[in-house]
């Protein structure tokens, strides 16, 4: 289940939502339904870290999501 970012448009809240299934979003603040989906940080990070990554190398570049180190490619 992904977890979205969203500003609702009513009243200006930011807020991130764990999506269910086919569920429609809803402001935890005023109830509001009109919502911007926002890029998630996680999000953009992740991928641009993925994008320039260029497989194998160097500890630290294998992706292992523990972090620099904890892979046992050496």
């Amino acid at each position: 289940m992904p977890i979205f970012e969203y500003v609702c448009r009513e009243c200006n809240h930011r807020f991130e939502l764990l999506t269910h299934g086919s569920a429609a979003a809803v402001c935890p603040k005023c109830k509001a339904t009109e919502l911007d989906k926002q890029f998630s940080s996680f999000g953009v990070g992740a991928t641009a870290g993925w994008a320039s990554s260029g497989g194998s190398g160097a500890c630290g570049s294998c992706g292992d999501p523990r972090g620099p180190g904890a892979c046992s490619m050496n």
